[in-house]
């Protein structure tokens, strides 16, 4: 799974900080995001096989870029900050068997006070060795190692490492609950509680309190996704026979302008829409989306009847949806005056959503305003004022890996860290460029060594990647819902991509040959009654 978006821009470099500076040359469209493989050419991060991953200091890559003009520099051999046992060396690699035994806790042994190693091994095992296999080993070596299957128990040594495996388990159904639906899973923690609550019965409540908070978690997150299911079903498309009649357009639907006119609203209620999607997207699907058959695995790849990506693939599709109902907005008019009041009304939401953070939406509205259809109207574009469009496109340009962007971003991730309000804390990564630096480090790194060993190192990078989303996609959405204007993102009818480009050849007729070809074949296929 990855994510392909191929922009051919061409820009100076950005301004240093959450502002806006002087506009750039104008720019050629960006087509929708999808779920392909990334095409050659698109900026990377690589990793020869079988050597570490040196992160940039400070900064995970999708913050980092690279100056226009600079080249990428390789990346190097050595340690780098890692995950750590108790007191012992940074981890650089070890064999899957070391790794587990390093994850199970002992009376006088933890893996750590905080949750790095934890974190981190319980998102990248999953390539390993599916959670239900990896808890039901994590048990074996609880049972033998604290003699949980003789009687009587050492209370005294159960009653120090009793707390330690409640945190444990505490800490995995908090940060994967997802790993949970299955029912072995939950086995699996009875099992273990059944063995040590005689020494103390305090477990048992502590336990009925974790399960709880799952059960919770796990209903909103079936309830999330059924939502998101619904209303995706809901959406549906404008017939492209409508917009043969432009002259008189009939009362389709109501157009964004007629909803909100307000840009910062708008703004806003995107915002709402974004943290709504990443809120239901687990750590695991990050992982999970890049499942490869591993190796030194002779039975069949992990997850592969398991491989749940869908709350991923529901914001893709939110995405791409923004890019189409932007252009469809600005198609639509019959009149030319108002196609360019459309088009200033969406320079300035984009606006509003950079100044909020919310970088996802920034770039759907761009990506729908340089859609072919909307790009070729040179007559409506003349009208509208499109100098803060194009300042809005510098910030957005692809040159030095995204350079201009990651700046942004990193001011925007210093900001939400020294905040003030929750309006402050708001950061919402475009996602095509996330999910990009992750696929490159999985498939520019390798999982194992010559040598057999996990390439631990590789998986620590990894977590701080997506440890960083994991904390900007908990921030609680600060502006007040507007169901009329959520409804109407979420269900307002669009044009297929060959339905704009009948609009917006009605609209302003075509130029060349190519362009006359194309509306002759829309039209012949409007006449014999299909949907171009």
């Amino acid at each position: 799974l990855s994510l392909s978006l191929s922009l051919s821009l061409s820009l100076s470099s950005p301004p240093p900080s959450l502002s806006l500076s002087l506009p750039p040359p104008s720019l050629p469209p960006p087509p929708p995001l999808s779920l392909l493989p990334p095409q050659p050419g698109m900026p990377q991060t690589t990793c020869p096989p079988g050597t570490m991953f040196t992160p940039p200091s400070g900064f995970s890559p999708h913050l980092a870029g690279t100056e226009p003009g600079e080249e990428e520099e390789a990346p190097q051999e050595g340690p780098v900050p890692g995950a750590c046992m108790a007191d012992g060396p940074l981890i650089t690699s070890a064999s899957l068997e070391t790794l587990i035994q390093n994850l199970v806790p002992t009376a006088d042994y933890y893996p750590e006070v905080t949750k790095p190693y934890v974190f981190t091994f319980l998102l990248s095992a999953r390539l390993f060795i599916p959670p239900p296999e990896l808890l039901s080993r994590v048990c074996e070596l609880c049972i033998k190692q604290q003699q949980l299957d003789q009687s009587p128990l050492d209370a005294a040594k159960v009653r120090k490492f009793g707390p330690k495996l409640l945190q444990l388990l505490k800490e995995w159904t908090e940060t994967f609950p997802s790993d949970f639906r299955e029912e072995k899973m939950v086995g699996h923690l009875e099992d273990l509680i059944h063995r040590i609550a005689p020494c103390d019965e305090a477990y048992w409540k502590t336990m009925n309190q974790v399960l709880q908070k799952l059960n919770q978690k796990l209903a909103l997150m079936s309830q999330g996704e059924d939502s998101v299911v619904r209303l995706s079903l809901t959406a549906s498309s404008i017939s492209d026979k409508l917009a043969s009649f432009k002259a008189k357009p009939p009362p389709i639907q109501k157009d964004m302008l007629a909803i909100c006119n307000d840009p910062y609203t708008l703004a806003q209620q995107l915002t709402h829409v974004e943290l709504e999607h990443l809120g239901h997207i687990g750590p695991e699907e990050f992982v999970q989306a890049f499942v490869q058959k591993d190796p030194l695995d002779t039975t069949q790849p992990c997850f592969s009847d398991h491989k749940k990506t869908s709350n991923l693939e529901a914001y893709v599709r939110w995405f791409n949806r923004l890019c189409y109902l932007v252009a469809t907005e600005i198609c639509m008019p019959g009149k030319k005056k108002q196609r360019a009041q459309v088009i200033e009304f969406f320079i300035d939401v984009a606006r509003e959503c950079f100044n909020i953070g919310n970088f996802n939406s920034l770039m759907a509205i761009i990506s729908g305003m340089n859609m072919s259809p909307v790009s070729r109207l040179k007559k409506t574009w003349g009208k509208a004022k499109t100098a803060k469009f194009f300042i809005l496109e510098h910030q957005m340009d692809p040159t030095g890996n995204f350079y201009n962007y990651r700046t942004a971003l990193r001011g925007a991730a210093h900001r939400s860290q020294t905040a003030n309000s929750s309006r402050e804390r708001i950061v919402i990564p475009f996602f095509s460029l996330l999910i990009k630096d992750i696929y490159f480090l999985n498939e520019g790194c390798a999982n194992r060594l010559p040598n057999g060993h996990v390439n631990f190192e590789k998986f620590v990078e990894l977590a701080r990647q997506v440890g960083e989303f994991m904390t900007w996609k908990q921030v609680e959405c600060p502006f007040e819902q507007d169901r009329t204007i959520l409804h109407y993102l979420h269900t307002a009818p669009i044009f297929s991509e060959d339905g704009l480009y009948l609009a917006s050849y009605e609209s302003e007729s075509p130029e060349n040959q190519v362009e006359k070809d194309r509306w002759k074949a829309l039209r012949y296929s409007q006449l014999l009654g299909r949907n171009p």
